[in-house]
């Protein structure tokens, strides 16, 4: 490293240039009065006497009166530690901005790890009662009786609210009346095993915590749509396709509104291929622009990524499981609509009225 360096980086390392240019020339002259100092650097006269009265300060050099000032370096060891210093937090400063640049953008997520049951339900009861869209949960019938007055302020909200109830561990399971689950749902099943207590929320909140078997007592409440997503198809698939139905509010007559796109297009499939025209209105969130619209008309196309058979009607869900859309021709056109997490569609559907049909 040549003087010119060794300057520049002590600059780096906080000196004025001043200071930097007048302690490398101390450096090769060993000691010197201030006016040689000033004559081999390129620090103005006037200035050199405040230059190494801040180089003092620092601990740089030591100055001293021999017929006028002079100047020597100190022993370099505590500025060597502070140099080294330096570059060991400029190394650590190097690290973690790389760190933080690969990490996930967590500004919009949020995960919290909780000891208790009880602190899920107490999160899950205050996102249930100001639900607005869509509520799934699966839980006891005796979490069922904490939650449900949230339950029926989700409903009362207009929420679609799926109900899977199952037994405590090493306990029966008697099921809340019909005047309750009318009360609380739209649509409410049964599992006969138990599971782990979840609830998902506009699908956006994650809340959950394992069974009774668990070795460890925890919960884990999310916040953020693309694992609430996962959570989804584990209510599907271990939660509600298979089980009993013990309560729904749903039925066949127009209209008939859905706030999954694939359970309207096990429905909305049949009726295409039977040539049945069907209007509707899909409220959602445009995928370029993000912003909330609501579009009407007829529905012209339905597709999806599964293999079927000609009796599968309706198809099954995990046929469903790829790409699934449906088109809707308004008056602007054809619009595309796809489900939960729509990137290719014109927009993702939050709810999807059926108002009508006709041959």
């Amino acid at each position: 490293m040549d003087g010119d360096e060794l300057i520049a980086t002590l600059e780096d390392a906080g000196l004025s240039p001043y200071q930097a240019d007048a302690f490398v020339t101390l450096l090769e002259l060993g000691a010197a009065s201030a006016t040689d100092i000033a004559h081999a650097s390129s620090v103005p006269d006037p200035r050199i006497y405040d230059v190494l009265r801040g180089l003092e300060d620092d601990g740089y050099i030591e100055t001293y009166e021999q017929d006028s000032l002079h100047a020597r370096a100190h022993d370099p060891g505590e500025v060597l530690a502070d140099l080294r210093s330096r570059a060991s937090r400029f190394e650590t400063a190097a690290t973690e901005i790389e760190e933080r640049w690969n990490r996930p953008d967590i500004e919009d997520h949020k995960v919290s790890i909780v000891k208790r049951l009880d602190t899920v339900l107490t999160q899950a009861e205050e996102l249930i009662r100001e639900a607005t869209t869509q509520v799934q949960v699966g839980l006891t019938v005796e979490q069922y009786h904490e939650l449900e007055d949230a339950l029926a302020s989700a409903l009362e909200r207009g929420a679609d609210v799926k109900v899977c109830l199952f037994p405590s561990v090493d306990a029966e399971m008697d099921l809340p009346s019909t005047e309750s689950l009318a009360r609380t749902c739209t649509e409410a099943r049964r599992r006969p095993i138990p599971s782990p207590f979840v609830a998902l929320v506009d699908r956006t909140w994650t809340c959950f915590s394992p069974h009774g078997y668990s070795t460890n007592e925890y919960g884990v409440i999310v916040n953020d749509r693309t694992h609430t997503f996962v959570f989804h198809w584990y209510f599907l698939t271990s939660l509600w396709e298979v089980h009993e139905t013990v309560y729904s509010a749903r039925n066949d007559e127009f209209p008939v509104t859905y706030v999954d796109l694939r359970h309207c297009l096990r429905d909305v499939i049949p009726l295409l291929e039977d040539g049945v025209t069907i209007e509707a209105t899909v409220e959602g969130i445009e995928t370029d622009s993000g912003l909330e619209v609501t579009r009407s008309g007829t529905v012209t196309d339905a597709t999806y990524a599964g293999v079927t058979t000609e009796a599968d009607h309706p198809a099954p869900l995990a046929q469903l499981a790829g790409e699934a859309s449906i088109t809707l021709e308004t008056e602007d056109g054809p619009v595309t609509i796809g489900g939960w997490g729509a990137m290719l569609e014109d927009l993702e559907a939050t709810r999807i009225t059926l108002d009508s049909s006709a041959r």
